[in-house]
């Protein structure tokens, strides 16, 4: 593949020349801009991207010398390439967002093709998409391990905030312990105070009718008392 890139033009180069050629050939003046792609990508939801095939400066002056190059001495004379119409529908959808539409020049150019060079050409792009899937597949390799670590970040951030959080729940548990150690030792002593407190009514109530009776019986006394002094009087004391 490396000898046959640097003895000859590329599939897309030949296919340039020849749109030139034709141009010339049928009396167009203005030939087409072959700077231009040749093949359109449009992917839906997205901007309108061309597949760019960019011209080696100095490669090659003849279709038919590249041909005779590129296949051997007999495809220059005019051989038959393949049957026409291989290739049939301009527009091609390789899933439901990406389509891909190949104008008719290069269709009719595939088409017109002999067997080695379609298959020279299919090698080498082949070769160029494996290397073109294995750079894009490390390119979401590394998007995916950079997301993933982000991700991780942020999961570590957050555990590390619930841990905080957590810590600081316990240490306002061990307090709320504490104090409610403290009311139920407060609530002990008071229903103990409450139950002396009890008894000392009590007692005080026994006291009080003890003295209520013994002053109702010194109110007696006194009664009597006053009587015999009144009547001591009366009989002349």
């Amino acid at each position: 593949m490396a000898q046959l890139g640097k003895k000859n033009l590329t599939l897309f180069q030949t296919l340039r020349k020849e749109k030139a050629v034709k141009a010339i050939a049928a009396g167009n003046t203005v030939v087409p801009n072959l700077q231009d792609s040749l093949v359109d990508v449009h992917v839906h939801g997205g901007t309108k991207r061309k597949a760019e095939l960019p011209i080696r400066a100095g490669k090659g002056k003849d279709v038919k010398k590249v041909r005779a190059a590129m296949m051997g001495a007999g495809s220059a004379s005019g051989v038959k390439g393949l049957e026409a119409g291989l290739i049939k529908l301009p527009e091609t959808t390789v899933r439901k967002d990406i389509e891909i539409n190949v104008p008719e020049s290069l269709i009719n150019s595939i088409n017109n093709m002999e067997p080695r060079a379609l298959v020279k050409a299919m090698v080498e792009i082949s070769s160029k998409t494996l290397l073109l899937s294995r750079c894009v597949g490390s390119l979401y390799e590394r998007e995916l391990k950079e997301g993933s670590q982000t991700k991780m970040e942020e999961l570590q951030e957050k555990v590390d905030k619930h841990d905080e959080e957590k810590e600081t729940w316990e240490k306002e548990k061990e307090k709320w312990e504490v104090e409610r150690k403290r009311l139920a030792m407060w609530r002990v002593r008071c229903l103990d105070s409450e139950e002396k407190l009890k008894g000392r009514i009590a007692e005080l109530e026994a006291d009080y009718d003890d003295i209520q009776e013994k002053h109702d019986g010194l109110e007696g006394d006194l009664e009597d008392l006053k009587s015999c002094i009144i009547q001591e009087h009366i009989n002349g004391f």
